[in-house]
């Protein structure tokens, strides 16, 4: 592969990645969209179809990593070359914050309507009897569309859950997912990983959100922290170490376990 193959690759798999997964959050999260309180099922089968659909852009072009922690597990493997690792995690990152952009630009309405909403981003009464809406929840209301947080947090056990969650991912993609060359999803890898990935999230995404993939958490929060939103809240920087931390380790167990097991 060419770097102009990975970097295009990359980037547009994963923009679409973002787009469909955070879309589907937006939808389920917004005021005034038809998708509102559809609950975790669809959102665990929406992150699914948006893995199906950018691994089948990408795969032909790319090798369809879209994570991080792909990218490094294929690396200890050995498909893919520890030279083009830097490309490969720059071209995710920056589709991942296209993939967040485009969220914003489909739900523009819905983000105003739910982020001036008083029920929303709470009230209280000013000194003139008028109502001050600049009050925000310290994560903001709206940081789950864009990331991931944990239920308990407590940053021993939020990351071993995305070290467990993204191994299973990871080494799934090595024993069942890999093309001919080994490099990267095959056209049934796609489906079988979209699966997995849907697996994983009803089962192991209830404490933290289930990231399993750095980019998908990163670059949507620092367009969360650009984007001129009202009443955002904060980007929960605090935490933001979990799921780069967490995915990358897990990445480069499965790979590591992949070669002591299966090579």
């Amino acid at each position: 592969m060419s770097s102009s193959d990975i970097f295009i690759g990359e980037t547009i798999g994963t923009a679409v990645l973002i787009l469909l997964g955070g879309g589907v959050c937006a939808a389920v999260t917004l005021k005034s969209s038809k998708a509102r309180n559809a609950g975790w099922l669809a959102i665990t089968f929406g992150w699914g179809f948006a893995v199906l659909t950018g691994a089948y852009l990408a795969g032909g072009v790319s090798g369809a990593h879209l994570n991080p922690a792909v990218t490094v597990g294929l690396a200890i493997q050995g498909g893919t070359e520890w030279g083009d690792v830097p490309l490969y995690l720059g071209s995710q990152l920056l589709g991942a914050m296209i993939g967040a952009l485009l969220v914003w630009a489909v739900y523009y309405g819905q983000f105003h309507a739910h982020l001036t909403d008083p029920e929303i981003v709470g009230t209280k009464s000013t000194d003139e009897g008028m109502v001050d809406q600049t009050a925000a929840p310290k994560a903001g209301p709206v940081l789950g569309i864009f990331s991931t947080g944990p239920e308990i947090r407590n940053g021993v056990q939020n990351v071993i859950t995305e070290i467990i969650a993204t191994v299973v991912l990871v080494l799934a993609i090595l024993t069942q997912g890999l093309n001919d060359e080994g490099n990267g999803l095959g056209v049934l890898g796609a489906l079988i990983t979209a699966l997995v990935v849907v697996g994983i999230g009803l089962s192991l995404g209830g404490p933290t959100g289930y990231a399993i993939n750095p980019v998908r958490d990163l670059g949507p929060r620092i367009v969360h922290a650009l984007l001129p939103l009202p009443n955002k809240g904060g980007s929960d920087w605090g935490y933001a170490w979990v799921p780069i931390v967490g995915p990358l380790v897990g990445g480069a167990l499965a790979g590591g376990l992949y070669n002591l097991a299966f090579a």
